[in-house]
């Protein structure tokens, strides 16, 4: 805004006015008119009025331009949002039921609802849930001692997946697995399960994610699952280190 003032011989106030060419506009041009005050020497109120005056000038031409510009304040929108449905964990349970029913599985079989990552074990108050997450359900109890680090167990099992379907069975295959302890040869999930069982026992282990298999294109497991076993735990044998030569392997009896 341009402003300019003439000096007068008189006491009376004077104004030189020039119109100024404002802010250009999508669809006019802006042309304000402003004038300067000169001098009031005895008029105060009228002095205040002029100020009043150019400070409303330009607060509207500060308010044409973010309008002009597309610079003002955005409207919060009221748009309708989808609503997502609830979680029907009831309707996935019975899913799951069906599929195991399909599959035949033993009974008191857990249920998995699984809702994306997440899964629901829902099981009979026969099983316990140890604070690693193994869930466990002893069918029958065993006699004597528990196996220790170094000894070998032998045992039969069969292995489920959550729907129920076996993956695995040493009954089918004819002979029982034989495994040291301690010795990693088993996923975390089941040696843990199997360690504090007793010969002749019978016990269903329900092994989570994370005490699972590895996952890999490498491995039988492309998924992260739950696992069940039944295992019964035959027996335990003490191994001993025997060395010919050469040649040294270990010996359990």
């Amino acid at each position: 805004m341009l402003l300019s003032s003439t000096p007068l011989l008189s006491n009376r106030a004077s104004f030189f006015c020039r119109p100024t060419f404002g802010l250009f506009s999508a669809r006019r041009n802006l042309t304000v008119s402003s004038c300067s005050l000169y001098n009031f020497p005895n008029n105060g109120k009228r002095a205040k009025s002029i100020l009043h005056f150019e400070e409303n000038e330009r607060r509207r031409l500060l308010l044409v331009f973010l309008v002009a510009s597309g610079l003002s304040t955005a409207l919060p929108s009221s748009g309708k949002t989808k609503k997502q449905n609830p979680y029907d964990e009831k309707r996935l349970l019975e899913q799951n039921k069906r599929i195991q029913r399909e599959n035949n599985v033993p009974d008191d079989f857990p249920n998995f609802v699984r809702e994306g990552f997440t899964v629901n074990v829902v099981t009979s108050d026969k099983y316990v849930k140890r604070d690693s997450g193994l869930i466990l359900w002893d069918i029958a109890a065993g006699t004597g001692d528990c196996p220790k680090d170094g000894q070998q167990v032998t045992f039969h099992y069969i292995g489920y997946n959550e729907s129920g379907r076996r993956i695995d069975s040493t009954y089918l295959q004819g002979s029982p697995a034989k495994v040291r302890m301690g010795t990693n040869a088993l996923i975390p999930g089941f040696e843990e399960g199997i360690r504090d069982m007793k010969p002749g026992g019978k016990r269903r282990i329900v092994i989570p994610p994370e005490l699972g298999p590895p996952v890999g294109p490498s491995t039988f497991f492309s998924s992260k699952q739950f696992e069940v076993f039944d295992v019964e735990l035959l027996s335990i044998q003490d191994c001993k280190r025997r060395t010919i030569g050469f040649y040294s392997d270990v010996v359990c009896s």
